[in-house]
């Protein structure tokens, strides 16, 4: 999943949607996760990384990368597929 080209994120996880004006703030983990989405990597290499540098099961991984992509939904800051 890609992230909408206008939304603004900083490293301490605060972000924002310019066309809603919402705002939200993120954990670490989910400011890491979002920073290596606007440089366009992959679901794929996106979890990769997650794994090499988080001390995580890929089981645990998946799970939560589900209900982490559905909150990005929710809180529309995806791109239509």
């Amino acid at each position: 999943m890609k992230l909408k080209a206008n939304i603004a994120t900083s490293d301490n996880g605060f972000i924002f949607n310019p066309a809603t004006g919402d705002s939200y703030t993120s954990n670490p983990i989910a400011a890491f996760i979002l920073a290596l989405m606007k440089t366009g990597k992959t679901d794929a290499e996106i979890k990769l990384e997650i794994l090499n540098t988080y001390d995580v099961e890929a089981t645990a991984l998946e799970r939560d990368w589900e209900d982490w992509m559905l909150q990005l939904k929710d809180a529309n800051l995806l791109e239509a597929k």
